[in-house]
């Protein structure tokens, strides 16, 4: 009792000595009020990322729907910081290296697994090009920031998957607050009468533009439905996870996000060649028939599209209509006109690049006159170039360009192998809607691209990562138990 009265007492002086340094801090630095207020937070994210790194890795994938760069606090104009996200994300990866450097904590079955080496040689490849790139300080910032989302969205979760049950936490610690920016985003929208126009820019704090959002609500929309349809899940849980699933459809069509919307078109095709049990070497035989095809009459389709003068401000219809506008579709043309410079930039230097995250700040000289939109600037300072393909190929060379390719393909190909040999009826549903989703942000690539942000890296490399620890840890563990069922009952039936 005397040992318990005494740590009672040093909890209570701890207590008034900070409410008595607010005070001060209240009176004498107004200024600094909120920074002193975040400290206990700060102190509590050390105590677990020493003790319990768990705890700080969901509090960063929960927060990173919510989290606002300093570029919308109006903080800072050239350094963009995505709060409080990044800072947990260099921190968790710093802990994570320290720990590798010190007991090798990375299993050798993760290490050596494709989509791992894959992600290692692309990020060699990014620091070798920020070596020689034409403005080293921007690469290097770039690098460093895909380090740590990788490190804290992939590396870091195949430590958490090992045990089946964080698949599913990871999926909802971040779609329940992603939830919330939603709900917070149509009611701003409301405010306007879901006006198209508006769109685009209700969506701040939280995202700069609607694309952004669009692409990570598509990501999710087929997860959430591989968690509706499993057996696991009690009927209450599955009323939260359609209200869910509620949510997100409602958001994805209010955003006029007409890449999301393509996205998950297409995330139906494939899941039809699932259905049908198609296999891979036949889907990309499928693949490249039809871009010979495109090549052969490009000429004719350009002409057919250049007949669609359906602009995207209007309503839904004719924001679908307008995704094959070539012609008059600022929007459209805007994307053609990035690809364009990309291009030309790769043709001046077609093996180095000219280095990670310096596109935006040197494609304004490839810009030709004719191809200018109203949306466009002749400084090139309004953003990147639109595509998760030509942007590596201008700042990283072919081989970056090659680098992308494989690991869209090696994912695609591992995710049909599980889908096909899986037996576990719920985790073979969740590989088809991780799988799914994945390819909704890889079809999403060829508009736009948004790995340089945490929005999109967390799901991103988690789902990547959720593929690779079932490949590695889950699918043979399912696929012996049910072999030993099925042995015990054959042994069963003869006796």
């Amino acid at each position: 009792m005397i040992r318990l009265n005494k740590i009672t007492f040093y909890y209570l002086l701890l207590a008034f000595a900070y409410i008595f340094a607010n005070c001060c801090v209240l009176v004498f630095r107004r200024d600094l009020f909120y920074v002193f207020n975040l400290v206990p937070l700060i102190i509590l994210i050390i105590y677990w990322a020493i003790f319990s790194i768990e705890k700080v890795v969901y509090i960063m994938v929960f927060f990173t729907p919510l989290a606002i760069t300093l570029k919308e606090l109006k903080l800072s104009e050239s350094l963009d910081l995505s709060l409080p996200t990044e800072p947990i994300m260099a921190g968790i990866m710093l802990i994570y290296i320290l720990n590798e450097l010190m007991f090798k904590i990375t299993p050798r079955n993760i290490l050596k697994h494709p989509i791992t080496i894959l992600i290692l040689i692309q990020l060699t490849w990014m620091l070798i090009t920020s070596t020689t790139s034409i403005d080293f300080i921007v690469s290097i910032k770039y690098f460093t920031a895909r380090m740590w989302f990788i490190f804290s969205c992939f590396f870091i979760m195949t430590q958490l998957f090992k045990d089946k049950k964080h698949l599913y936490r990871f999926i909802f610690a971040y779609a329940i607050p992603l939830a919330v920016v939603c709900l917070i985003t149509m009611y701003q929208h409301s405010q306007f009468n879901f006006d198209d126009k508006t769109a685009d820019w209700v969506v701040s704090p939280f995202y700069n533009d609607h694309t952004a959002y669009g692409a990570i609500l598509a990501m999710y929309i087929p997860v959430i439905i591989s968690l509706l349809l499993q057996k696991q899940f009690s009927l209450i849980s599955k009323t939260y996870i359609f209200g869910l699933l509620a949510i997100f459809v409602a958001a994805i069509i209010l955003s006029y996000a007409r890449a999301g919307w393509l996205s998950l078109a297409a995330a139906f095709g494939i899941f039809l060649t699932l259905l049908l049990k198609i296999k891979f070497k036949n889907l990309l035989f499928t693949v490249a028939t039809c871009l010979i095809l495109f090549f052969t009459l490009q000429d004719q389709i350009m002409i057919a599209l250049g007949r669609n003068n359906t602009d995207s401000e209007g309503g839904i219809e004719k924001n679908i209509s307008s995704m094959t506008n070539i012609t008059t579709d600022a929007s459209n043309l805007e994307r053609i006109n990035r690809w364009s410079c990309a291009w030309r930039m790769f043709k001046d230097e077609p093996y180095l690049g000219w280095g990670p995250g310096t596109y935006m700040f040197n494609y304004a000289p490839y810009q030709k006159s004719n191809e200018k939109t109203i949306i466009s600037t002749n400084f090139g300072d309004n953003g990147n170039a639109h595509s998760e393909y030509l942007g590596p190929l201008s700042e990283q060379g072919l081989p970056g360009f090659a680098i992308v390719v494989a690991l869209l393909f090696s994912s695609l190909f591992l995710g049909y192998r599980l889908c096909y040999t899986v037996k576990d009826r719920d985790l073979k549903i969740l590989i088809h809607g991780v799988l799914l989703g994945l390819f909704t942000y890889f079809v999403h690539g060829f508009l736009n691209n948004f790995l340089d942000t945490d929005k999109a890296s967390v799901p991103f490399w988690g789902f990547l990562a959720i593929l690779v620890c079932i490949d590695v840890y889950h699918k043979r563990a399912n696929n012996d138990t049910n072999e030993v069922t099925v042995s015990r009952d054959s042994i069963d039936e003869k006796k």
